[in-house]
């Protein structure tokens, strides 16, 4: 019986030959990743063993969620990061000027790539399958084990095949494709499975577009998302990667317990009302206009240089709508930068944006742009939930950047094709 691509990291990771949906199994790591939040738990459990860390060169430490640091109890999270990585030689430790968002610079850097197994104290790690690895979020607790051990235990997870066809649409991105997704499966459709990306349609999308997708992978309750190596893969991790990688491929005759069939060329711009990510709509169908008060553009999920590209082009000679607030966030130093030198950041600040220095802050509600009662944010964020972005009577609606970008400028939630 073959295997897919998620079983075969997992099985070499765990020195077998094969594994098996189900199978319960212990693995080496290849990369452990903690942020501000999760990392003073996990450092306080690791101490509790009693040893040394596996591999400084394993570990990697970013302080991204409330830095710079935005009141006290941030500064000492950060602080506590900050002299773990010190006293045990962190080689992949970020601090603030270098500090990126965690999901945007691992991939950047080349911190992790193809057949490797990274395991992160936060539920978007999954965000790692787009460069062909098997990445999943884990608590604090088993992080720290895993920083003293560098394994952790695994339960194979079952396969949804996601089979993409047809042609991307020059309006549609890969934020489209996941809320379609999760739309149609539901919050809960893939609980602890993997989520593999196949097909012909798989060629149609960028490296963007697939790191959006892999990232909301765990917002359909998936286990991981991966996509196949193929030339789009190789040519974004040639010269990131400098260690040695061994892609993994499915077997043809790979087991998987669903397949859903996603024709691209049918899709439109979709929005997520609140207060779950499946709950989608195109925004064609929307009837009555929802005027808007914030949008904001970045994140782990949209924060990287294609999508700082998509909102200037739409936001370029236009303003930003009375009464609307817009915050745009590139995802690391290295795309603010290039954000620069190509003119988008000019584009953002002339349209009447605030451009942040790279952070989560507004998508967990930490800071830099909290909402009051009542209000409502388009955001390319990865979660609406209730409270997620401010007062339990905010409202949070998620979309890719044409969208969010359109609706900045027409103050009401809007395609691209509208902003003329």
């Amino acid at each position: 019986m073959g295997m897919n691509m998620s079983e075969k990291i997992l099985a070499r990771h765990a020195g077998l030959e094969s594994v098996k949906a189900g199978q319960l199994i212990t693995c080496k790591l290849d990369m452990v990743l903690a942020n501000d939040i999760t990392a003073p738990p996990s450092i306080k459990k690791f101490e509790e063993i009693g040893r040394p860390v596996f591999d400084n060169e394993k570990i990697a430490l970013v302080p991204d969620h409330f830095q710079p640091a935005k009141d006290i109890k941030s500064a000492e999270l950060a602080k506590a990061v900050r002299d773990f990585a010190n006293k045990w030689n962190i080689v992949n430790y970020f601090e603030q000027g270098r500090v990126g968002i965690e999901h945007v610079i691992l991939p950047e850097k080349g911190i992790v790539g193809p057949g490797m197994l990274t395991i992160g104290a936060d539920s978007h790690t999954c965000t790692y399958g787009a460069v062909n690895g098997f990445a999943t979020g884990v608590g604090s607790t088993d992080l720290g084990a895993a920083m003293a051990t560098g394994e952790a235990w695994f339960k194979v997870p079952e396969a949804i095949k996601v089979n993409l066809t047809g042609q991307k649409p020059e309006n549609i991105n890969g934020k489209d494709v996941i809320l379609t997704l999760i739309g149609m499966i539901g919050v809960d459709g893939a609980r602890y499975k993997s989520l593999e990306f196949t097909g012909p349609g798989v060629k149609e999308l960028t490296m963007t577009d697939r790191l959006t997708i892999a990232n909301m992978a765990i917002e359909a309750g998936g286990k991981n998302g991966i996509f196949p190596f193929d030339e789009v893969c190789k040519e974004y991790v040639e010269g990131r990667v400098k260690k040695p990688y061994e892609p993994v491929e499915a077997d043809a005759d790979a087991q998987y317990c669903q397949t859903v069939e996603i024709n691209l060329s049918e899709l439109k711009p979709v929005v997520a009302f609140p207060h779950l990510p499946g709950n989608t709509k195109r925004v064609e169908d929307i009837e009555t206009p929802i005027a808007i008060d914030q949008v904001i553009i970045g994140s782990c999920t949209n924060g990287r240089l294609e999508d700082m590209q998509i909102a200037a082009e739409i936001l370029k000679g236009h303003k930003v709508a009375d009464r609307v607030r817009c915050i745009i966030i590139p995802g690391s130093p290295a795309i603010y930068k290039e954000s620069m030198r190509l003119g988008y950041i000019d584009a953002f600040i002339d349209a009447g944006c605030s451009v942040s220095t790279p952070t989560c802050g507004p998508c967990l509600g930490g800071y830099m742009g909290i909402m009051a009662a009542g209000e409502k944010c388009v955001s390319t964020t990865n979660r609406n939930f209730r409270g997620r972005m401010g007062h339990v009577d905010s409202e949070v609606y998620l979309a890719g950047p044409h969208v969010a970008a359109a609706s900045a400028v027409l103050g009401r939630i809007a395609t691209p094709e509208e902003v003329k």
